[in-house]
């Protein structure tokens, strides 16, 4: 079996069919005839749409502010979160899908707020195979005005992790404030009294004034007034004469335990949280984030500030610091939440496993087994080996090369380390790059939805702001590794980089162009990948390690350009996700999931559960293998806890009913984390195909220094950069230095280890020192040449050229006319061309301008069916017969009607090797053959096929 770009889809397709069949809501933006280009450096980005924004509903789509009160912050809408859909509608076009903020589930409609606290989960599938478990939204009870008929739900607020919703139907108003870990939800109404509906026949276990205590759905709550006011119970119905109001859910327990809770709940319903907030610190020293969560409460008039209550994520209370949870918890789809009472802030501290720019050779840079990964590293080829040209499958090709120039370098081969550094500079240099009317290979900056959109994009990366971590987190992790060998190209191109970083997940909150961490939930402690969340079962992130690729790319950066504050946000986003992943993801304690639940791990976490699934694929490896890669030093927080890494391998291997068939390296590269020398055992008694960001090469590497090193031992260091390891003949301490100045590494032990500038260091049971990186940072704006190089005099290039019927490229149209094509001989010629028409022009000189190919090719197939043409573009810029760039584009199959179809350039790059500089008597081909069938399809000469050249 093998898996191809093809094959893996995540959301965008059923998402955009959904929103068809909801009325249309989908809509596409033209390109502009102009760009606005803003500099950055040495970089740019566009402010003009070049390819479709985010979609939705049309009010949305006209104005992402449209369902935003004028009382919300001004700051960029926040996406991405448990409660975006609220504001971002997209299937639901008034209210909203369920929101999933834990302990409770909330649900708007026209009449208020509907609440809910499942205990039960609803489980499908088995261990054999595709499960889920979810807390599915049942509503107990719905909070509202008498009278309240709002036709929509809008936002009047957010802070760090509560938002407030707010309806008004022109004679009444309700404002609700609503949060993660909030057992409580606060109401202010205008225009009628306060009123909960019931779903059935509430049982009242307390109603006195001031508050009114009622089992409905199996769960408790505690319905809060001010002291002077009483609840009015009629069947299904209460009644209060105020307009101030809240709700609590509460924990199960004994008759006593919940008596003993009402009081602290009642003064909590009494003084509503009006903001909250996350603060960090990341202590080297202790190698740990120290995270201060923080409730600013307002007390209703006459009333006691007495804090609040929170409930606490299991990843906040395995590290809660200074306090003690209550003795009752809450169910949750992550496990039990402790309850702290009286709350204006807990802190918790959080260790920091450290990462690396990639592990050390310590088997693998002598002997035999230097020898094997040379042969692999013989057969890498292409570094990039690039699968598609959109912002996710370039960021993958970045990852495969960065890794080669890791493991190139550490063995001294500086000629492979270079060719693929440059593949890596060119790349991330066009993107970083923006020209007038460039529309692909480029950032464009979306002012109304405060976001920044790499086209092409994927994954509904553009129409639905999915995924940007999982995307941008490869460029930047590829940005920090070529800023370790070229500091100067970091600091011309660096703005760039950073632009990414704030959009994705942006550690200023002052930052005005983007939300502050558009992909991170601070409370629930990881990222969400779905821009709206609009889904019944709340947001939901698949991939866990590319969102920690993310994490582990801004530490690199940081380290390696010296800023300390994208650092510690790297350090921050990694050790709480690691935290959280570990148990939301992996089950590490086993207390996360239901008992009911057959799998040890899950392929996706939702905001009302969990699957054992993934967007693309039913097979357990790829279910299992898309929470491991990329395979990088940023990845050792998988190995924490070997016993785990151990049992998830065998599940997989027991539900795929042996080893694995795809993504056999990755899932052995995961299990050298738990067992390097049975991984290393099957890696070199098995074939495989590599996934698609990976190498040979890199594999072994992988798995051959893990069984020498052992496992992750857990041991920090006052170091980012630094990771110890317990192998059979004892630890190993491995330290890393990015910059230009020699650094002292501490691990917790005491254990003190030296690294040179620009090396990484093992020593211990295993010792190595190797590295060959300059390190920086460096100042961006150095003292200019005195004698620079010139710049290339621009030649008298035409760059608009055309097909001529003697196989000429000229820049003037011959007489139109036709050349056929040689059949396929039906077979399936795609990407090799086969008896192609050839069409040169050489002697060429003229400066690049940094846009890309284009060309429109009249083709047709007469009245066959099941033809096709493909083209093939290359440059050999010097004209010394070595070809430095070659374009290949995706086919177009004609249809079977007489007359020219139009076959474009435009979104069809399906592979580029090498890149375009300035031509200098250079040569320019463009090959057309016959793809699919037996019969001729023919191309038009002359006015009717143009080529246009990215030259001036």
């Amino acid at each position: 079996m093998t898996f191809s770009q093809p094959a893996r889809h995540r959301r965008t397709a059923r998402v955009a069919a959904l929103a068809l069949i909801a009325g249309g809501a989908i809509t596409a933006s033209a390109p502009p005839a102009t760009a606005d280009v803003v500099d950055v450096g040495s970089g740019s980005y566009t402010t003009d749409p070049v390819g479709p924004g985010p979609q939705g509903c049309d009010a949305v789509e006209a104005d992402p502010r449209a369902f935003v009160t004028d009382e919300a912050p001004d700051t960029p809408l926040p996406t991405n979160d448990w409660w975006t859909s609220l504001a971002y509608k997209v299937f639901d076009c008034s209210f909203s899908a369920p929101l999933h903020a834990h302990p409770a589930s909330y649900q708007p409609s026209a009449g208020g707020l509907g609440i809910s606290y499942t205990t039960q989960p609803a489980i499908s599938g088995s261990g054999a195979g595709v499960s889920e478990y979810h807390y599915p939204y049942t509503e107990d009870l719905r909070a509202g005005v008498v009278g309240l008929d709002a036709p929509h739900v809008a936002v009047a607020g957010w802070t760090d992790w509560t938002v407030t919703p707010v309806w008004d139907d022109g004679a009444r108003s309700l404002h609700a404030t609503i949060g993660h870990g909030m057992p409580l939800a606060w109401f202010e109404a205008t225009g009628g009294d306060a009123q909960l509906t019931f779903s059935g026949s509430p049982e009242v276990w307390l109603d006195e004034p001031g508050r009114l205590g009622v089992r409905v759905g199996g769960s408790d709550y505690l319905a809060v007034v001010p002291a002077d006011v009483s609840w009015s119970l009629s069947g299904t119905t209460a009644t209060a004469g105020t307009d101030r109001f809240a709700v609590a859910v509460l924990p199960d327990g004994s008759t006593a335990e919940r008596a003993a809770l009402v009081e602290d709940y009642t003064a909590a319903g009494r003084s509503p949280v009006t903001g909250t907030r996350a603060d960090y610190t990341y202590d080297a020293t202790d190698a740990a984030v120290r995270t201060t969560y923080s409730f600013d409460t307002t007390p209703w008039p006459g009333a006691a500030d007495g804090g609040t209550v929170a409930a606490l994520y299991p990843h906040q209370s395995a590290y809660l610091t200074g306090t003690e949870p209550a003795g009752p918890t809450y169910v949750s789809p992550r496990g039990d939440m402790a309850i702290l009472t009286d709350a204006t802030e807990f802190t918790t501290t959080t260790p920091y496993g450290g990462v690396l720019p990639e592990l050390p050779a310590v088997a693998t840079s002598s002997g035999a087994d230097r020898a094997t990964l040379e042969a692999y590293l013989d057969e890498v080829g292409d570094p990039l080996d690039q699968r598609g040209s959109d912002t996710y499958w370039t960021g993958k090709a970045l990852g495969r090369a960065t890794r080669v120039v890791e493991i190139a370098d550490q063995l001294g081969r500086t000629a492979q380390r270079d060719e693929a550094l440059d593949a890596v500079r060119d790349v991330l240099t066009d993107w970083f790059t923006a020209t007038p009317g460039k529309t692909e290979q480029v950032f464009a900056y979306d002012e109304p939805w405060g976001t920044l959109i790499g086209y092409p994009a994927s994954y509904g990366a553009d129409t639905e702001l999915n995924d940007h971590h999982f995307h941008y987190g490869y460029y930047v992790a590829a940005a920090a590794t070529l800023a370790r060998f070229d500091p100067q190209w970091a600091a011309e191109y660096g703005g760039m980089v950073d632009l990414l970083i704030r959009d994705a997940n942006g550690y200023d909150r002052d930052e005005t162009r983007f939300p502050y961490l558009r992909d991170f939930d601070v409370y629930a402690g990881h990222d969400w990948a779905s821009g709206h969340g609009a889904f019944a079962a709340g947001n939901n992130q698949e991939s866990s390690s590319e969102g920690m690729n993310f994490a582990g790319a801004l530490i690199q950066w940081g380290e390696a350009t010296g800023d300390q504050e994208v650092r510690d946000a790297g350090v921050y986003l990694y050790a709480t996700q690691a935290a959280a992943i570990q148990r939301y993801w992996f089950d590490v304690d086993g207390s996360t999931y239901p008992d009911e639940f057959e799998h040890p791990a899950v392929g996706m976490v939702w905001g009302d559960g969990g699957s054992y699934s993934t967007w693309f694929s039913a097979e357990p490896e790829m279910i299992q293998g898309i929470n491991t890669l990329p395979i990088t030093g940023s990845h050792l927080y998988l190995g924490e806890s070997p016993s785990t890494v151990r049992a998830a391998y065998d599940h997989m291997e027991g539900v795929n009913g042996g080893p694995p068939t795809v993504w056999q390296d990755i899932l052995w590269s995961y299990l050298a984390l738990g067992d390097g020398p049975r991984a290393l055992d099957l890696l070199t008694s098995s074939s495989f195909e590599p996934e698609e960001g990976e190498t040979r090469a890199h594999t072994y590497h992988w798995v051959a220094n893990l069984a020498s090193l052992g496992t992750v031992a857990g041991v920090g260091a006052d170091h980012a950069l630094a990771a110890a390891f317990d192998g059979e003949d004892g630890r190993t301490y491995v330290a890393s230095n990015v910059t230009a100045a020699p650094v002292s590494v501490t691990f917790a032990d005491g254990t003190v280890v030296e690294v040179p500038a620009g090396k990484t260091v093992a020593t211990g049971a295993r010792s190595w020192t190797g590295g060959g990186a300059t390190g920086g940072p460096v100042d961006p704006d150095p003292e200019p040449d005195p004698d620079p190089t010139p710049d290339p005099e621009p030649g008298d290039l035409q760059p608009v050229r055309h097909l001529g019927p003697d196989g000429s490229l000229s820049a003037t149209a011959a007489t139109d006319g036709r050349v056929e094509l040689a059949g396929a001989g039906g077979q399936n010629r795609d990407g090799t061309p086969h008896q192609p028409a050839v069409f040169e022009a050489t002697g060429l000189t003229g400066s690049y301008t940094g846009q890309d190919t284009a060309f429109s090719f009249g083709v047709d197939a007469g009245s066959t069916v099941g033809l096709a043409v493909q083209a093939r573009v290359t440059y050999d810029l010097d004209g010394d017969g070595d070809v430095e760039r070659t374009e290949t584009y995706a086919y177009f199959a004609t249809d079977p009607v007489p007359g020219d179809e139009t076959y474009t350039a435009t979104g069809r790059l399906a592979s580029a090797d090498g890149s375009l500089g300035d031509l200098d008597g250079g040569t320019v081909r463009v090959e057309l053959w016959s793809v699919l069938g037996s019969a001729s399809p023919s191309v038009a000469t002359g006015a009717a096929s143009t080529l246009t050249l990215p030259f001036s």
